[in-house]
């Protein structure tokens, strides 16, 4: 883990150098007050040094919590992370489960039922979901589900809601940032409503588009295993099609998926960015937008660190998950 992040935060730096030292300094920098004081900060963290030696001097800022000011937020790095981060996880928070157990399921059963008219149809519709530009769905379920019907809109939540969280925090306690959770904890059934409507199109943008990989590896990974000789073994036994292929098969066809599965959480967040600005939702995806065009670099090292580290731990749980469905496999 500490390899990865390593190696991440080495490449991110390396293209940090190509800025002048002027632009570099803004990760040094904690408050507007400093900007004045560039060529100070120039100085004092030795911008003008060798690469390792300024390497050295930021890792210990970060290590100090210390992620740089940044404009686009006009707050500290780290501040605007932790506002801007409930939006995404609520986002994969309700799209991630639908993925995995969605796509596992109609990944076993095209499998199962192989050149049938089941396998056909959730081939071609993982085939759409998968050239389909989520930028394109996305704009075709907002014209269709918003323009015309006015039934799911953009954004996180209604500005009446926005405007009784704002004025009334006696009544609603932000607890985790994230609407619908925040509004269970609230027992408020408007607020978590509220906020549901607001989740459907993004929701459903990412679950179609990110879907269709994990289907076919199912899929694919169900078909090897039913042609193998111990499933052939259990038809001649007569044991039954329904035993071979759920208690059997799929249990071994799961590590290929379980593998893939733990990639689209990682790469599902990183792909919010696509979602959330269409939609209009103030997550990290949108925040390394306008941080990327206006080169906010203290915004931009600080996500593609989150990002590392969020790859990290998907690929640490993935390797838990493989002991648990496979015994033969130990952990080490």
């Amino acid at each position: 883990m500490v390899v990865v992040l390593f190696g991440v935060s080495v490449l991110m730096f390396g293209i940090l150098m190509s800025f002048s030292p002027e632009r570099r300094a803004a990760a040094f920098v904690r408050s507007p007050q400093q900007v004045k004081e560039i060529p100070n900060i120039v100085k004092k963290y030795g911008l003008d040094r060798p690469f390792y030696v300024q390497y050295v001097n930021w890792v210990k800022e970060i290590s100090k919590g210390n992620f740089g000011y940044s404009v686009v937020a006009s707050s500290p790095t780290l501040d605007a992370i932790v506002k801007y981060l409930p939006t995404t996880v609520e986002l994969n928070l309700f799209s991630m489960p639908i993925i995995i157990t969605l796509g596992i399921w109609l990944g076993t059963i095209a499998g199962i039922h192989r050149d049938t008219f089941i396998d056909h149809t959730t081939r071609i519709a993982a085939i759409i979901g998968w050239s389909l530009p989520t930028f394109l769905f996305a704009l075709i379920l907002l014209m269709i589900f918003y323009s015309q019907f006015q039934l799911f809109p953009p954004e996180i939540i209604s500005d009446h809601i926005d405007d009784f969280i704002s004025n009334n925090p006696d009544r609603f306690t932000r607890y985790t940032g994230m609407y619908v959770i925040d509004g269970l904890l609230n027992r408020n059934p408007e607020v978590v409503l509220d906020a549901l409507k607001h989740l459907v199109l993004p929701v459903a943008t990412q679950v179609t588009v990110v879907i269709a990989i994990l289907v076919r590896v199912m899929r694919s990974s169900m078909l090897e295993e039913i042609s193998k000789d111990y499933i052939i073994t259990a038809k001649a036994k007569g044991v039954d099609a329904h035993t071979i292929h759920h208690k059997h098969a799929k249990k071994n066809a799961l590590l290929p998926a379980v593998t893939v599965a733990g990639w689209l959480v990682a790469l599902s967040i990183e792909g919010s960015v696509t979602v959330e600005f269409i939609f209009n939702r103030a997550g990290l995806g949108l925040l390394l937008v306008k941080a990327a065009t206006q080169l906010d670099i203290p915004v931009v090292l600080a996500i593609s660190l989150l990002l590392g580290l969020v790859y990290v731990v998907a690929n640490l749980i993935i390797d838990i998950l493989y002991a648990v469905i496979d015994p033969r496999i130990r952990l080490t």
